[in-house]
């Protein structure tokens, strides 16, 4: 069993009830279930929420939702690993068992073609090394270029690169730097049970297309432009 795991709680400061705002027509949070549902691998969609209105609106577009998540874990500080452990012991205890694989696939990236979701999990499925599978985004610029600030003064993050200020150099001058996006995780139940650890020491990784997530209000904007300009990728039918 492969299941999709969608978490989605209901404060946000910058963005009140985020993960149900509206988006080219739908709630944000339905272009993550519906992704889920078109993926071939995947068998089961759940939202995990401390909200009945998000809740009611997830099972809308086809998700379970069998309970609803203690608020003390869908806070501003809650970790991915509160969660998902939280899910997996429900799992346990309900089921009897764990899913093969847990694809964790986070609202805030809405644009997905789930001929990529499958891809990511058959990548997973087939390499015995990994501990977990991770989606990234190649960055425009390296984070060595990038500066602190130390008593208002711009301050190179990388002190032991040597060479005089490194971060003038050309972006050819660093390696590539990758981005997580959200687009796709796969994780291994049984490893986060054993070791109470997301992705573990081998994350394999699984280059996607640059994908735009929600952060800003401005976000919503962006994502509006590029649905109107490409057409919605997938809808509700």
């Amino acid at each position: 069993m492969i299941t999709a795991i969608i978490p989605a709680r209901f404060g946000s400061k910058k963005i009140p009830k985020k993960n149900i705002k509206p988006l080219g027509g739908y709630p944000l949070i339905a272009y993550s279930i519906i992704a889920a549902k078109r993926s071939k691998n995947i068998d089961r969609v759940i939202v995990s929420t401390d909200s009945q209105e998000i809740a009611d609106i997830a099972k809308i577009y086809g998700a379970e939702v069998p309970f609803l998540r203690p608020r003390e874990l869908a806070i501003d500080t809650s970790t991915d690993i509160e969660f998902i452990s939280h899910f997996l012991e429900w799992h346990k205890k309900k089921e009897g068992s764990l899913p093969e694989l847990l694809v964790h696939l986070r609202p805030t990236t809405p644009l997905r073609e789930p001929s990529l979701i499958d891809k990511a999990i058959k990548a997973l499925k087939n390499n015995d090394k990994a501990s977990s599978l991770r989606s990234v985004h190649e960055m425009a610029e390296s984070p060595r270029k990038a500066f602190e600030i130390n008593n208002g003064f711009l301050v190179g993050m990388f002190p032991d690169d040597t060479r005089p200020e490194y971060y003038n150099l050309p972006r050819q001058s660093f390696p590539p730097a990758y981005h997580p996006n959200g687009y796709v995780d796969v994780l291994v139940p049984d490893f986060i049970m054993k070791h109470n650890n997301l992705h573990g020491p081998k994350i394999l990784a699984f280059i996607t297309p640059f994908s735009a997530e929600v952060d800003q209000p401005e976000d919503f904007e962006y994502l509006q432009f590029i649905i109107e300009k490409k057409g919605i990728l997938y809808t509700k039918s």
